[in-house]
C-alpha cells in the first residue's frame, strides 16, 4: 500500500464520520423543535361591565374590534411556529356560536378536542369604562380541559379600536415571549 492510498483511505474515512456527525446533528435539532400544537383559538369575546353594559349590547363596532384582536392573535400564534391553527367555523355549541365561552368554565376544551386541536384558547376583552379595558386570554389542553396558561393584562387607556392592540401585546409578552 502506498502513501497516496493510506491518505485516499483517511479522506474516505474524514468524509465519512463528517457525514455522520452531520446527520446526527440534524436528528438532534429535529427533535429539539417539538412539532407545533394544534390550537382552535375562538373569537374574542366581550365582557362589559360599563355602565352603559345592557343598553347597547354588542354593537356592529364592538363585533368588528372583537374580530381584529382574533385575527391579530391567530396571526401572532401562527407565526410564532409554536401553534398550527385548528379551523373553529365548524363548532356546534351554543357557547361557541352566542360568544359566551368565557362564561362556561373551560368547555371550550371539549369543543376544540371535537375539532381536532390539542389546545383551546379563549380571549376576553373586558370593559370597565368607554376608555378602560383590560384583555385576557386562556389557554387549555383539549383532551382533559386542565388550564395551561391564563395571561391577564393591566388597564389600559384607550378606545375600542385599540383592543387589537392590547391583545397583541398580552400575547406577545405573556405567552410567545415565555420560554
Amino acid at each position: 500500500m502506498t502513501n497516496a492510498d493510506v491518505l485516499r483511505g483517511r479522506r474516505a474515512l474524514a468524509g465519512c464520520a463528517v457525514a455522520l456527525l452531520c446527520s446526527v446533528s440534524a436528528a438532534a435539532a429535529a427533535s429539539a423543535d417539538p412539532a407545533p400544537a394544534r390550537i382552535a383559538v375562538f373569537g374574542f369575546e366581550l365582557d362589559d361591565f360599563s355602565g352603559g353594559a345592557g343598553l347597547a349590547g354588542n354593537s356592529a363596532a364592538d363585533r368588528r374590534y372583537l374580530d381584529q384582536a382574533t385575527s391579530e392573535a391567530r396571526r401572532l400564534l401562527a407565526q410564532s411556529g409554536r401553534y398550527s391553527l385548528v379551523e373553529v367555523s365548524a363548532a356546534e355549541d351554543e357557547a361557541a356560536k352566542e360568544h359566551t365561552l368565557h362564561q362556561c368554565h373551560g368547555c371550550e376544551a371539549a369543543i376544540a378536542f371535537k375539532l381536532g386541536a390539542e389546545q383551546s384558547f379563549v380571549g376576553v376583552v373586558t370593559r370597565i369604562s368607554r376608555t378602560d379595558y383590560a384583555v385576557r386570554f386562556e389557554i387549555r389542553d383539549a383532551r382533559s380541559g386542565d388550564l395551561i396558561r391564563a395571561q391577564n393584562s393591566d388597564l389600559r387607556l384607550g378606545a375600542d379600536y385599540s383592543w387589537s392592540r392590547g391583545a397583541a401585546a398580552l400575547i406577545e409578552s405573556g405567552l410567545l415571549g415565555a420560554p
